[in-house]
């Protein structure tokens, strides 16, 4: 590994290329939910502003994680879905989602040991 040209870690790589706090839900969103438009991927996520999610989404397609189709229709209609490329990361998503909770209810476990412990 030469200092000025280091190998990067391909779990960064991976990383880099669906996270973000929107980009696994709308991964998860259009894996499960399949096509939608912009309008139903805001209605899902109300938090997230528009901006945003015009963002994580023009990431996720130069990622080919997800496919934009623009209808020659007025007034317009654009529809995003899952590639076939991205549904490889079900498992990876899937993964995730399970070490989460248990991570989760771990760490809540802990809370409560340590708030017990404080409460002596």
């Amino acid at each position: 590994m030469n200092k000025n040209n280091p190998v990067p870690c391909e779990v960064v790589v991976a990383l880099d290329a669906i996270v973000g706090k929107w980009k696994p839900i709308i991964l998860m969103q259009l894996i499960t939910g399949g096509t939608k438009r912009f309008s139903e991927l805001k209605r899902l996520n109300p938090d997230i502003t528009q901006r945003m999610l015009t963002l994580q989404l023009r990431e996720l397609e130069e990622q080919d994680l997800v496919q934009r189709v623009v209808y020659p229709v007025v007034p317009p209609k654009v529809e995003y879905s899952i590639t076939e490329y991205g549904q490889s990361l079900v498992p990876i998503l899937e993964a995730m989602h399970n070490w989460g909770k248990a991570h989760s209810e771990r760490m809540n476990q802990k809370k409560k040991q340590q708030q017990a412990v404080e409460t002596r």
